[in-house]
């Protein structure tokens, strides 16, 4: 059996076996969750899970491609403002829409970050920013991972998809908590999480040649005189941004189980029943 991880992504491709990213014209970062090996020797199912950035560019074929992916709810965790400012989703006819909006979750971090963004100055974002906005969500974010979760039980609801603005931060600290619940170790995690800086490599690459444009035509001077290490530890991620995520839950709860259980209020049995739903035995 091969390894699950970045290297199970062009392995599967390559023999047609069931593919972890999902090709879409408007938007790069949209995969499935499937084919994870758990602690207790099962696999996640394929095609029950699906983890993205924000979906309301999506082309007519797209949409058709989530209608042929059965997929019947969506779990937005943008917030009202970010909506209006982005659109809507598109989605097929039928598909179920659930709000769960993150608000203020970072909201320093977030300001600190646009203004970056405008002027193309990063020298005041940290490497480790990614790592204290994964942190501050296990916290301030818990409501609406816990209405995930709840949300994941319901067999209505799957294939069920949820997602944030690029599918980095909020959907992948979603992620880690969902496949932990699911006993999948979390050495998976970060593979899983690092899959966004292939996915979003185009995107990356044009948004820090932009950023750093403009850098050099504020201070006056050649774009490869631009300090970029900031810029680039913020968009390229490390799997210690969502390590932090675990440290946190071990912070405050002591495991990643008890923060489960304790932080989220999820009981032993929703547990139990996401894992007899959403786990098989692995195939040969």
């Amino acid at each position: 059996r091969w390894s699950r991880g970045l290297g199970d992504v062009y392995k599967r491709q390559e023999t047609g076996e069931a593919e972890r990213h999902v090709p879409l014209d408007g938007q790069s970062n949209f995969r499935d969750l499937g084919g994870y090996q758990t602690t207790d020797g099962r696999e996640v199912k394929w095609g029950e899970l699906f983890r993205s950035g924000e979906l309301p560019r999506l082309s007519d074929a797209d949409v058709d491609r989530l209608d042929a992916l059965g997929v019947r709810a969506v779990v937005n965790f943008l917030t009202p403002a970010e909506i209006e400012q982005r659109g809507e989703d598109r989605l097929p006819d039928g598909v179920r829409e659930i709000a769960a909006p993150i608000v203020g979750a970072g909201d320093d971090l977030a300001l600190l970050v646009l203004e970056a963004r405008k002027t193309g100055d990063f020298s005041g974002i940290p490497p480790e920013l990614n790592a204290d906005i994964h942190r501050i969500l296990m916290t301030e974010a818990s409501e609406e991972y816990a209405t995930l979760l709840r949300l994941a039980t319901d067999p209505a609801n799957r294939p069920l998809v949820f997602h944030c603005s690029h599918g980095v931060h909020r959907t992948g600290t979603a992620a880690a908590i969902l496949l932990s619940v699911l006993g999948v170790p979390w050495e998976t995690v970060p593979e899983d999480y690092l899959l966004s800086n292939h996915y979003r490599a185009d995107e990356i690459d044009r948004r820090l040649a932009e950023l750093t444009a403009l850098a050099a035509e504020r201070q006056g001077v050649p774009p490869d005189a631009v300090d970029t290490t900031n810029m680039k530890a913020f968009y390229r991620l490390q799997g210690a941004y969502i390590d932090a995520s675990l440290q946190e839950a071990i912070k405050q709860y002591g495991s990643m189980d008890a923060y489960i259980r304790d932080g989220l209020g999820i009981t032993d049995d929703e547990i139990e029943a996401l894992r007899d739903q959403l786990l098989v035995a692995p195939r040969d």
